[in-house]
This record gives structure tokens, sequence and C-alpha cells, in this order.
């Protein structure tokens, strides 16, 4: 008799503690990523000014660490608690959380296919934007400066894209000394310097040759990167679409568990 007390549903410890260690990992990321981005804004003076934040023209990268690692915390902390303790409404908050998640993936790459044109036409005014708070925000202007020096390219669809920019443009009544330049992450690399040229892009719109800056826009060289790693990219996101079914099968599985050992009581 007492031998068939105990026989019954058992949660699975497996399951339980593949979950913990899964979302514990990303539970500190995500409160890592928050905080250099907590700090980020600390050292540019938002938080002590909040309203700044709306000010700047175009992105600032700390929103991706703020955004990226709020979601991450908040995943993390739903799985990881969740299992630990054997919290059904952690459990399938976390389910139903990653599950949005994939829909908008989804949703998003689907969208991406079918309106591809609408899409580069609202890469090209982002990019656009950006350029023109290039000099308001140092993090942007980093980021700017490293996506021209990855893909070889300059501005959105070449570089009289810069002529939107009050520092780059060519009008008459320009004072700036980088009047009718490009930034130096236009320039194309020469392997015999070791110091980087900041001043390499200056006056050169305003000159017949143009030979050491690139002359591609970032759109077309996005597009070409896309179409070389084509099969990188699909593994990726086929990669990443796995493991959120597979994290959602885990957490409904231990769900399914759990309300089985509860129900048994």
């Amino acid at each position: 008799m007492s031998g068939n007390h105990f026989k019954g549903h058992e949660v699975s410890c497996c399951i339980k503690y593949f979950i913990f260690g899964f979302n514990i990992l990303f539970w500190l990321l995500g409160m890592a990523l928050v905080g250099i981005g907590l700090w980020a804004w600390s050292e540019k003076g938002v938080l002590s000014n909040i309203s700044s934040i709306t000010d700047l023209g175009g992105l600032d990268p700390v929103w991706l660490f703020m955004v990226v690692g709020g979601v991450m915390f908040i995943l993390g902390f739903a799985g990881c608690i969740g299992a630990l303790r054997e919290n059904t409404f952690l459990l399938k908050f976390f389910s139903v959380f990653l599950g949005i998640i994939f829909f908008l993936e989804l949703t998003t790459g689907i969208l991406t296919f079918v309106f591809k044109d609408w899409i580069k036409d609202q890469l090209n005014l982002f990019i656009n934007n950006n350029i023109r708070a290039y000099r308001d925000d140092i993090d942007l202007q980093n980021l700017i400066d490293f996506t021209q020096e990855y893909w070889e390219c300059c501005g959105a669809f070449g570089v009289d894209d810069w002529n939107m920019n009050i520092y780059f443009n060519c009008t008459d009544g320009n004072p700036s000394r980088e009047k009718c330049g490009v930034p130096f992450s236009c320039c194309t690399k020469d392997p015999a310097e070791d110091v980087i040229n900041t001043q390499c892009g200056y006056d050169i719109r305003a000159k017949p040759q143009k030979d050491h800056i690139n002359m591609k826009g970032c759109v077309p060289q996005f597009e070409k990167w896309l179409q070389d790693n084509l099969t990188l990219v699909a593994g990726i996101f086929i990669g990443v679409a796995l493991l959120q079914i597979f994290g959602i099968c885990l957490a409904q599985n231990l769900v399914s568990d759990i309300e089985a050992v509860q129900a048994s009581w």
C-alpha cells in the first residue's frame, strides 16, 4: 500500500534544471546589457536629463542595449524562477512571451520579403535621418563609422547623401571645416598606414577625383552582403527559431508535469 502511495507523476529534474541553467545565463546577460546601457546614458548625462532621450534626431544605439537587455532579462527571470520554483504562471508567461517574439520575427521576415521595396525605402530614410544626426551623439557616430568601414560604403546610396548633414554639406553658407567632405570612415583603407587619417575626407566631394573614398552606398552594399551570405543568415534565423520552439516545448512539458503532480495531490 505504501509503495503505491508514491507512484504517479513526477516533475522531470532534467527539464527543470536545463530550463533553469539556460535561462539564468539569459538573465545575467540581460542584466549586463541593461547595465551597459544605463552606464552609457549616465556618461552622456541622459539620466540627469531624461527629456534628452528624445532630443536625438537619429537612433541612439544605447536603445538597442536597453531593449534587447530588457527582453532577455524578463525572459530569463520568468524561465529561471519559474523552473526553479515550479511556478506554472511564470513558465506560461515565458512560453507566451517567447511565442510572441517568434511570431513577430516570422511576421517581420514575411513582410520584409513581400514589401522589400518599401523596406528599402524605409532603410534609406532611416540611414538619412541618422546621417543628419551624425555629430549629435558619439555612440551614433561610432555606429555609422563602423557600418561604413565594415561594408566599405558611404551614405545611404552614395557620397552625396552627406549633403544632408549641416557639417558636411556644400552650401556657400557652411562655415564648417568639413564642408563638402565625408567622414573618415568613407575613406578606403591604406594597409601601409598604421594611424587612421581622420581628415582624409575633407573637401573630397569638391574635387573631380575621388579615388581614395568608397563611392558605393550602404543600402546596395548591405543588399550585396545579404546575397553573398544568404546561407549564413538563413541558418542563423532557423537556428534561433528552433531554439525558441525548443524552449516553448520544454516549458510546456514542465508545466504539464507540475500540473499533473498537483492534480495527484
